[in-house]
């Protein structure tokens, strides 16, 4: 069976990253020098690994960042920072703005070591890898290819931006195919364990996780790290999305699947993580978890019970999803009765993907508050007969806590919000997976582990510098802020 490393990584664990590196290091102007004479064949995406600081000079490029010889320009942090603004439904203030950029110059840098390294290897990405992972992307916030390369218009961000970023991830887990890929095998007495371990947990809960994961290189930057998390999550809060923060942030292989981590069971991950999620309610986060190589924030999308725990009929566990009466919020897109055409196209769409961001009422008066044009009331529990036919029709097709979908009134474009708490999710219980299921799943673990011990290696030997704006002469590797 032949077995790929992708990024949609199941029960991944956080080991232990204190392995000797596991592969032969080369200059960092040696690794430059094999990047920028790499080509990129016809119907590849072009990674892009920065220009030399001349050549941003001679440009007038602001400098943001300098990575093994290669310039990070002003222009490029600007648009990342763009990037994760119009995709991630955050609103931050002047004070968390700054705090994002220096989040995303540190995921660049990264990104840049990674690119790097790839292109030394003579790693190619097939523009088609890029289409199929942007396809993905809007299947999961029910997006057309349009709507997306509008909302990213609207923000001044080009395409090219987002293709980038994707192209980067993809030729990273390549890379990490590539070194450690023939090396990793699973064995059948290695799935027979591992099966002989679900067996025994099967009457434990299973947990459907998602992560946000950053590293702690050095233990000086335990305290720097920790305020970037508690950041995070402070947007989180605010409504920022979970996997746009993951793709953007996080520092483990799960990043390029909006930080997915599949199921795992109780007790196997490590036992701040396990203790965390033991506590928590299906759609809810952590707080920022320190744990074996860095910070995680965990949110918990569903809960599975034992496999021998008797659950409820589902007919059972539904309750009263119509009541009588309801406490709702609205939002209004002032435009009009009549706007002409296009705008409530852009409107639609802007309503659209704004409905997906919602999750409940808690909050959202303070998460749309910056967003121009944008209208909030709190209308109270109202009775559902009272309400226009319109509104009667949205809820209809709603539950609990859910927003309706836009639609188009005498005022404008309208989201009614139901503030209402559902039914604590339905149980269901634990299914064994399968032997082909087991073997995927434990060699994905141990590529992970691999490709953390990769890029940490890979980081430590980088010289990174931030010679700040406008270009000035170079520092020394000493002088470097790391």
């Amino acid at each position: 069976m032949t077995r790929t490393y992708t990024f949609a990584l199941i029960g991944v664990c956080a080991l232990a990253l204190n392995a000797a590196p596991l592969y032969a290091k080369e200059s960092p102007a040696a690794r430059t020098q094999a990047a920028q004479s790499a080509e990129t064949p016809p119907g590849t995406e072009k990674l892009n690994v920065g220009e030399t600081p001349e050549e941003a000079q001679l440009k007038g490029d602001g400098v943001a960042s300098i990575v093994n010889d290669t310039v990070i320009t002003d222009y490029d942090l600007r648009q990342r920072v763009a990037l994760y603004i119009a995709t991630s439904n955050a609103h931050p203030t002047p004070e968390a703005l700054k705090q994002i950029r220096a989040q995303v110059l540190r995921q660049l840098e990264t990104e840049r070591i990674q690119l790097l390294e790839a292109q030394a290897n003579k790693i190619t990405v097939s523009a088609a890898d890029v289409d199929k992972s942007i396809d993905n992307i809007l299947k999961d916030n029910h997006l057309t290819l349009e709507q997306l390369t509008a909302m990213l218009g609207r923000s001044n961000v080009a395409m090219a931006t987002m293709r980038s970023q994707i192209a980067a991830q993809i030729a990273w887990s390549k890379a990490v195919q590539q070194q450690y890929g023939d090396r990793v095998d699973v064995s059948p007495e290695d799935v027979k364990e591992e099966m002989q371990r679900l067996a025994e947990g099967r009457d434990k809960p299973h947990f459907l996780v998602a992560e946000i994961f950053q590293s702690v290189d050095n233990p000086e930057d335990d305290a720097k790290v920790l305020k970037s998390m508690q950041e995070m999550e402070e947007q989180l809060h605010s409504g920022a999305s979970f996997g746009e923060l993951a793709r953007q942030f996080s520092q483990n292989p799960t990043a390029a699947s909006g930080g997915d981590l599949g199921v795992v069971v109780q007790g196997q991950l490590p036992k701040e993580l396990d203790e965390a999620l033991s506590k928590m309610r299906p759609g809810t986060l952590s707080e920022p978890i320190r744990s074996t190589g860095g910070y995680y924030i965990l949110a918990l999308r569903a809960r599975q019970e034992g496999e021998n725990t008797k659950v409820p009929d589902p007919a059972q566990q539904q309750v009263n999803d119509h009541p009588a009466s309801i406490p709702l919020d609205r939002i209004l897109l002032p435009i009009g009765p009549t706007p002409k055409k296009d705008l409530l196209e852009k409107v639609m769409t802007f309503a659209n993907t704004l409905r997906t961001r919602i999750l409940s009422c808690d909050g959202l008066a303070e998460a749309v508050k910056p967003m121009k044009g944008v209208v909030y009331m709190h209308l109270g529990t109202m009775r559902v007969a009272d309400l226009s036919p319109q509104m009667q029709q949205a809820l209809a097709q709603t539950h609990a806590g859910e927003p309706t979908v836009p639609f188009q009134s005498s005022a404008g474009v309208e989201l009614i919000v139901r503030c209402d708490k559902g039914a604590p999710p339905p149980q269901s219980a634990f299914k064994m997976p399968s032997r082909d299921d087991i073997e995927q799943q434990l060699f994905e673990q141990r590529m992970a582990v691999l490709s953390r011990q990769y890029l940490r290696d890979l980081r430590r030997d980088a010289d990174i510098e931030k010679p700040g704006e406008p270009l000035g002469p170079r520092k020394s590797s000493d002088a470097s802020e790391q």
